[in-house]
């Protein structure tokens, strides 16, 4: 009986739903993403929608967010996403150029991004994020410049920018191995970072803030990205679907990756757990402090409240690492990331791990 996704997901939410600890709380943010929610369809949409709604009283988000993919997008299906409540539309465009969006495998087209962008003004969101990713494959200088250019002729009211990677999973790597290519056909990490950089300077150029080593927002005072700030202070978060994670009263878990065993296990009534991890408490203390240095500053009062740890202290030796090469700088217990820092600041997270893991980043 749950053999569509869409109503698996919501069998799923209706076993979380009936737990207390879950069931009697409301949601202060809602994410649709993780994915390309947006293939699915106005019908599939508006009774998933309702569905959820049945089970969780949406009335105190401040948030619900959406991922679309611009070759997906109808007038319609945003006026039913408007509908809904949505206060954030996020547009994965990627990229402007034809060519590259073919040969990186994206569903949609030059064309579209400029209907689905407009549909969205027009529809009135309180939100528009764009997407761009620096360096897929066949990016040249001159085509990233254009990028930048269209995006601020759009004018979102934020802009996320992401460098690259190829992930083990991904059909390009894939076709590495047949190949037998030892990198992938991306631009570098520096010229990635020189990419982002040029980004950057150019949104502040046209009044925008760098809130974080990925986005620039255009009014900080009102706009936000409550699930990304809540998640990186520690909320719980229930993840819905194949292979999602959730984090719960500290655990971590994530769900059956592949799509049978996560169908037979909802039919039977149970969560389709796969595997679960409850980090003491220096890991939770290390897992908030490099997410919140992914913001570009770090008060250390606020570790110093919440898990009475010095972390000015408890990091010394990587701090002091890091003020010397100039990525980072300590001022009334904020630690602040250089613009340099900021754009390489996941590279240079892996010295605040645990000896441990730290290992694992590097293999």
């Amino acid at each position: 009986p749950w053999a569509s996704p869409a109503s698996a997901l919501i069998r799923e939410l209706g076993i979380h739903a009936a737990r207390p600890f879950i069931g009697e709380r409301k949601p202060s943010f809602i994410y649709f993403g993780g994915g390309t929610p947006s293939y699915l369809s106005t019908r599939q949409l508006s009774r998933a929608v309702d569905a959820m709604k049945s089970l969780f009283d949406w009335d105190q988000a401040g948030e619900i967010a959406f991922e679309c993919e611009p070759g997906t997008i109808t007038e319609g299906k945003l006026e039913i996403l408007r509908a809904m409540g949505i206060t954030r539309l996020s547009l994965g465009i990627e990229n402007f150029d034809q060519h590259i969006l073919e040969i990186n495998g994206r569903a949609h087209g030059e064309r579209e991004i400029e209907r689905s962008y407009q549909f969205a003004r027009s529809i009135g969101f309180p939100q528009i994020n764009v997407d761009l990713i620096a360096g897929m494959v066949g990016e040249t200088e001159q085509n990233w410049r254009e990028c930048v250019r269209r995006t601020l002729d759009l004018a979102p009211d934020s802009v996320t920018i992401y460098q690259m990677e190829v992930p083990y999973n991904t059909t390009i790597f894939k076709e590495m191995r047949i190949v037998g290519a030892q990198s992938a056909p991306v631009a570098g990490w520096s010229q990635k970072r020189r990419w982002v950089d040029f980004a950057f300077n150019e949104l502040e150029r046209a009044g925008y803030t760098v809130a974080s080593a990925y986005t620039a927002v255009k009014d900080p005072a009102r706009t936000r990205f409550l699930y990304r700030d809540l998640l990186w202070s520690g909320a719980d978060m229930i993840g819905l679907g194949v292979a999602s994670f959730s984090h719960v009263n500290g655990t971590h878990f994530q769900n059956e990756h592949d799509f049978e065993p996560y169908i037979e296990t909802l039919t039977r009534g149970e969560l389709p757990i796969f595997r679960a991890f409850t980090p003491n408490a220096e890991e939770r203390m290390i897992r908030e402090f490099v997410l919140q240095m992914k913001l570009g500053s770090v008060q250390a009062s606020y570790f110093e409240s919440k898990f009475g740890v010095d972390v000015i202290e408890r990091f010394a030796t990587h701090i002091a690492s890091l003020r010397e090469q100039g990525f980072l700088s300590v001022e009334d217990r904020t630690l602040r990331l250089s613009r340099d820092g900021l754009l390489q600041v996941d590279r240079l997270l892996h010295g605040f791990f645990l000896t441990q893991h730290q290992l694992r980043a590097a293999s």
